[in-house]
């Protein structure tokens, strides 16, 4: 009956454009989501903020706060801050692979199934550098995903991602792989996946899918000019993510290679002084005294143009293929020097990692509570020590009141002012010297940096 109501016309144009469709091919997702989407979880995070006792809306300099702070009720201004992530499941018995921003500072992180299960998660470990972290709970038999090739992803490939956007769990948005290997301005050791894919706060961690249902990459950045989609979402590789989480899980930490040279991009003017036709490579504007790159006989005004054995078409690719290499290789670099191509061979050296330290026994601590600053202190192995070349320091296991001072787990204190710190019992004497309510000033080792940090002695406890 609906027929008569349709123009002759309109209706043969629909029927060619649907075979005009079905020609193209465009892509059926449901079967893909129905043998992946089980292996997809939701992370949520609960982070304490604690502030300073004292009365609320004054400031520390005010004349009435001090007068507040001694007479008035010393309550702890406190609040919980919350925040939402994807990940997806890589061993069945229950590792699971997200963003480390997604766990950065968390207290407590909880991982939720497809099923409704919660579970309570560890995390093992997370890199700062490429955005990954690994967690571990206590299942087994879990739906796990395959993991795929980026090095085969073409661009206009069709790719889908699964996630949380905004709480929405197990939500499905797909498009294409937009570029491959780009680098943005903070993160020189990921060749991103770029794609138009619908990523929205919450997809952060979340799996980005092939179409032979495969991760390709972790969902981590987009850019956006409103807080939402705009089409340019990046992805970290999944074999990136996959060598970071493998030292995570043995380790704790990361570990990557370095030579000791500052480098510059070669623009086409620079790359015509040089006496090269294209301005590919990386220019070596200085090279670290005593390092692996003098000892290998760099110069300066050299041009690295292949680093063991792969192209270094701009600057930005060299940082990521050094940090690939394990410490303690010895690879070959082809560099152009003086209007000549030469080899050098070169021994590859350590950056210090950023992940977070585990001690080999996590569930029973050794590690020592120091009342007067809300923290819990352990001693470092000797293997940490060595692996973060360092001669001593402690490693921080848990923090709660000295959060609000910047502190974090995973950070290891350096020295108090000036004095390197050895042991635990070295440490809790020169507290114990500090009078109460003072500040102290801690020197905080967190991946490659080291800063200082002002922490207040609590005034109730000795």
């Amino acid at each position: 009956m609906l027929k008569k109501f349709i123009n002759p016309v309109a209706f043969l144009f629909i029927l060619s454009f649907a075979s005009i469709v079905n020609a193209a091919g465009l892509p059926d997702f449901t079967e893909l989501v129905q043998k992946q989407g089980g292996s997809v979880v939701n992370i949520s995070t609960t982070q304490t903020l604690r502030g300073q006792p004292g009365f609320p809306g004054l400031p520390e300099g005010d004349p009435f706060y001090e007068f507040f702070r001694r007479f008035a009720p010393q309550v702890p201004r406190a609040h919980e801050s919350q925040s939402l992530g994807s990940g997806f499941i890589i061993s069945s018995d229950g590792y699971i692979m997200t963003n480390a921003h997604v766990v950065d500072g968390a207290d407590k992180v909880t991982v939720r199934l497809t099923d409704k299960r919660e579970f309570s998660a560890k995390v093992i470990g997370a890199d700062k550098r490429t955005d990954v972290a690994l967690l571990k709970i206590e299942a087994d038999n879990l739906p796990k995903v395959a993991l795929g090739d980026p090095d085969r992803l073409k661009v206009g490939e069709w790719v889908l991602a699964i996630g949380s956007p905004f709480g929405f769990d197990s939500s499905v948005t797909a498009g294409i792989v937009s570029a491959k290997g780009r680098t943005l301005p903070s993160d020189n050791f990921v060749p991103f996946i770029q794609t138009d894919v619908a990523i929205n706060p919450g997809n952060s961690g979340g799996p980005l899918f092939n179409m032979n249902g495969e991760v390709v990459g972790i969902n981590s950045q987009i850019y956006t000019r409103s807080g939402g989609s705009m089409g340019l979402s990046f992805a970290i590789p999944i074999d990136v993510a996959s060598r970071v989480a493998d030292q995570l899980r043995s380790s704790g930490t990361v570990t990557r290679g370095r030579i000791g040279v500052t480098i510059q991009e070669l623009t086409r003017e620079l790359a015509d002084s040089f006496g090269l036709n294209q301005p590919n490579g990386a220019l070596i504007s200085s090279v670290e005294k005593g390092g692996p790159a003098e000892q290998a006989g760099f110069e300066v005004s050299d041009v690295i143009l292949k680093f063991d054995g792969k192209t270094v078409t701009a600057s930005t690719d060299l940082p990521r293929l050094v940090a690939a290499i394990r410490p303690g290789t010895t690879v070959t670099a082809e560099v152009w020097r003086k209007g000549s191509l030469m080899q050098l061979k070169v021994t590859v050296g350590t950056i210090p990692g950023e992940g977070r330290l585990v001690q080999a026994n996590e569930a029973d601590k050794a590690g020592k509570w120091i009342q007067r600053l809300g923290i819990r202190l352990g001693e470092l192995t000797r293997e940490q020590l060595s692996e973060l070349q360092i001669g001593g320091g402690l490693l921080v296991e848990e923090v709660k009141t000295a959060r609000a001072a910047g502190l974090q787990n995973g950070d290891v204190l350096l020295a108090v002012g000036n004095t390197p710190l050895r042991s635990l019992s070295q440490f809790e004497a020169l507290i114990r010297q500090i009078p109460k309510g003072r500040h102290i000033a801690l020197l905080v080792r967190r991946g490659g940096n080291a800063s200082y940090l002002a922490v207040k002695l609590d005034e109730n406890k000795e």
